[in-house]
């Protein structure tokens, strides 16, 4: 029989691919028409927010260990050798907390500015650490891990501090430098080299972190990704610990506790046009905060918390560090008749974790979670 051949398939005629092609055109526009109509999800605010409530009218009822009514914690400041310097590339050298204001120009080194910081690290430090030393009571070194880079001998007794119980660490930030207008990514490698910095001088990383005065919306929440942090003190907010809630870029909402600093019982008043003149000024005025948060955490069983603020470049000269020796010895007393707690600032954090566990709950109020008694 004759051989068979298969025929070739018909090809399309042009009239048949001008549709295809119109077709696909069509379902394309119609796809696109309805990913432009499909709402796009919001963006995740992960700012802070603002909490005006916090414990209110209702304070927690506790005690502190032993009793105590009132816990204050004294930080000990070390920035000298940090602080903005044109040596280090800065525009400017800062005279910030000196005895005087900066007159150098821009760009001028300010000679008098840097020798008020170097009298800090030089003497009003071991002045200083010495107060607190020859009395057995504790403190918290905010220390800016460049000063202590740059400090051997002060990173030396800072370790010793803290293996004898006399010193915890807060991280004050790589630098003394303003971290409000730094740009994300600077600000999370700024807390990376801070970290690695202490650990490297220390041998342990710190436990908690404080920034120069104020931080940026997005510090809270890198310290939190950062991990290693049991606090922050980037808060004035109020007289006790307290638990806020991080939002995340993941969609996670952290706990994350906050122990409030403070510049109102603080050397920085010691400043130029500020409040303090002589040591009796700053013991008078730090007295009267113990006398008032005592009376008010014994009258209500509400126990309170002080933070007290020092500079060695300002507290640490002659004519104002009996006001701190004062102040220590009479909490010294105070602690003696059970009344008061001077503890680190890692201790404080780690008893009210303790006694107020973070919350699992992101729906409550931020501070209010903690308000019932334990």
């Amino acid at each position: 029989s004759p051989a068979h051949h298969p025929m070739p398939p018909a090809a399309a005629s042009p009239l048949t691919l001008v549709a295809v092609a119109a077709a696909a055109a069509a379902l394309t526009a119609f796809a696109l028409r309805r990913r432009q109509r499909r709402p796009k999800p919001p963006r995740r605010d992960l700012r802070p927010k603002r909490d005006l409530v916090g414990y209110g009218s209702t304070p927690p009822a506790f005690t502190w260990p032993n009793g105590a009514r009132l816990a204050v914690n004294f930080a000990i400041n070390i920035e000298e050798g940090s602080e903005p310097n044109v040596l280090d590339g800065d525009s400017a050298s800062t005279a910030a907390l000196c005895e005087c204001p900066s007159d150098a120009p821009p760009g001028v080194r300010d000679l008098a500015a840097e020798s008020m910081f170097e009298y800090g690290s030089r003497v009003g430090v071991w002045r200083v650490l010495r107060a607190f030393r020859s009395r057995g009571l504790p403190a918290t070194a905010f220390a800016c891990a460049l000063a202590l880079e740059r400090l051997s001998e002060l990173a030396a007794a800072v370790r010793a501090g803290v293996a004898d119980g006399l010193l915890d660490v807060c991280c004050h930030g790589y630098r003394w430098e303003d971290h409000a207008g730094m740009r994300e990514e600077e600000e999370k490698s700024r807390i990376a080299q801070a970290v690695a910095s202490l650990t490297a001088s220390l041998g342990a990383p710190p436990r908690g972190w404080y920034c120069r005065t104020a931080p940026s919306e997005s510090t809270r929440r890198l310290l939190v990704e950062h991990g290693g942090f049991l606090y922050d003190s980037d808060a004035y907010n109020d007289e006790l610990p307290y638990w806020t809630q991080v939002a995340l870029p993941d969609g996670r909402v952290a706990p994350h506790l906050v122990l409030p600093y403070t510049l109102c019982t603080n050397d920085s008043k010691f400043a130029p046009g500020r409040a303090f003149s002589t040591a009796q000024d700053f013991l008078s005025f730090c007295s009267a905060a113990v006398d008032q948060l005592l009376s008010e955490a014994e009258a209500t069983g509400q126990a309170r918390m002080l933070s007290v603020g020092l500079h060695p470049r300002l507290i640490g000269h002659p004519a104002r560090i009996q006001g701190l020796c004062a102040l220590l010895d009479r909490l010294d007393s105070l602690g003696r008749e059970g009344r008061v707690w001077v503890a680190r600032r890692s201790q404080i954090a780690d008893y009210w974790m303790a006694l107020h566990p973070p919350p699992h709950s992101a729906a409550a109020s931020p501070s209010r979670r903690v308000a019932a008694p334990p």
